[in-house]
C-alpha cells in the first residue's frame, strides 16, 4: 500500500478538519468584537501556554541546548520567527476587520509567491513557471486592490496590510526553517509563539487595544481560533505532510481561500464583490502554478503554514 496515499481515511479526515480549521480564522477575527492587535495577542499568548507544560516536560533537552548547549543559533532562529510572527499578525489581522474576509484571505494566500522572490534572492531561482505564477499572483493581486479603490480608501489599506502579512509570513517561514533543521515543531512554536505574545503586548498597550472587557461571544471567538487555526489547522496539515505529498497539501490550504470567502458570507453576510472576484481568480491560479512547480523539497517547507 502506498503510505503517502492522501484516500486513506485517517489522511482524509485530517486534512478536512485543517482546511475547515484554517477556513475559520478570518470570520473569526472578522466576527469577534475586539481590536485585531488584541486578538493576536491572546491568539498566541493562549496558545503557549498551552504548549508550555508539554515543551517543559517533553523537550527539556531542546531547551536546555538553546540556552546552555549547540542550540542557540537555532533558538535565535526561533526568536527572530517569533518577531517576523507578530508582523505578520499586527498586519493581516487588522486587514480581515478592516476589509473583506475574501480579500484579505486571498492576498495573504501569496505567501508561496513571495517565498519563491526570497529563494531567488538566496540563489534558488525560480523556473520559467515559477516566474509566470508569481506574474499571475501579482496581476490578479493589482486587479482584486484596483477593484478595492471605488470602494473606499480603507478597502485598499486592508489590502496593502494583508499583503505586507503575506510577505511577514513568508520571512517567518524561511526563518522557521533554518530553526526547524535541529528543533522540534513544539519547541520551535513554543518559543516562536511565546515571543509573538511578548512583542504584541507592549504593541496593544502603546496602541491602546483594549486586551479585556469583552463579551462571551467574543471570548469564544478566540479561543476558537486558537483551538482551530493556531493548534488543531496546521497540527493536521503537518500530520497528513507525513502520509501525503506535501504538494497536496500545498494546493488544499489555497481551499482556505473559498472555505473562509463562503463563512463570511453566510456568517457575517459579507458577498464578496463581483469586480473583485476575476483578480481573486487569477491571484490564486498563479500561486497554485507557484506552488505546484516547486521543487519537493520546497513543497514540504511551504505546507508548514502559519495562519
Amino acid at each position: 500500500m502506498n503510505t503517502r496515499s492522501p484516500r486513506q481515511p485517517a489522511t482524509v479526515l485530517a486534512l478536512t478538519v485543517a482546511v475547515l480549521a484554517v477556513s475559520s480564522s478570518g470570520p473569526l477575527i472578522a466576527f469577534a468584537a475586539a481590536p485585531a492587535l488584541a486578538v493576536a495577542f491572546w491568539r498566541n499568548a493562549i496558545a503557549t501556554a498551552v504548549l508550555t507544560p508539554v515543551a517543559a516536560v517533553a523537550r527539556r533537552a531542546e531547551i536546555r541546548g538553546i540556552l546552555f548547549g549547540p542550540y542557540r543559533r537555532a533558538g535565535l532562529f526561533c526568536l527572530l520567527a517569533g518577531v517576523t510572527l507578530a508582523a505578520h499578525f499586527a498586519t493581516w489581522m487588522p486587514s480581515v476587520q478592516l476589509g473583506s474576509v475574501a480579500t484579505a484571505t486571498a492576498l495573504v494566500a501569496t505567501q508561496p509567491v513571495w517565498q519563491g522572490l526570497i529563494a531567488a534572492a538566496q540563489g534558488r531561482r525560480p523556473g520559467v513557471h515559477g516566474w509566470i505564477g508569481i506574474g499571475l499572483a501579482v496581476a490578479g493581486a493589482a486587479w482584486a486592490t484596483g477593484a478595492d479603490i471605488a470602494v473606499s480608501g480603507q478597502a485598499v489599506l486592508a489590502d496593502v496590510l494583508a499583503l505586507f502579512g503575506a510577505i511577514f509570513a513568508a520571512v517567518y517561514t524561511a526563518l522557521g526553517e533554518r530553526a526547524r533543521t535541529t528543533l522540534s515543531t513544539t519547541t520551535y512554536t513554543w518559543i516562536c509563539y511565546g515571543t509573538c505574545a511578548v512583542i504584541l503586548l507592549p504593541v496593544c498597550l502603546i496602541a491602546g487595544a483594549d486586551l479585556g472587557g469583552y463579551d462571551n461571544g467574543t471570548w469564544l471567538a478566540i479561543l476558537a481560533v486558537v483551538v482551530g487555526a493556531q493548534l488543531l489547522g496546521h497540527s493536521m496539515f503537518n500530520y497528513a505532510l507525513q502520509r501525503t505529498s506535501a504538494t497536496t497539501v500545498s494546493v488544499l490550504i489555497l481551499l482556505e481561500v473559498p472555505g473562509a470567502a463562503l463563512l463570511a458570507w453566510l456568517w457575517l453576510g459579507q458577498q464578496p464583490r463581483p469586480e473583485a472576484l476575476p483578480g481573486l481568480a487569477l491571484l490564486l491560479a498563479g500561486v497554485a502554478v507557484v506552488i505546484l512547480m516547486a521543487r519537493p523539497r520546497a513543497f514540504l517547507r511551504s505546507g508548514r503554514r502559519r495562519g
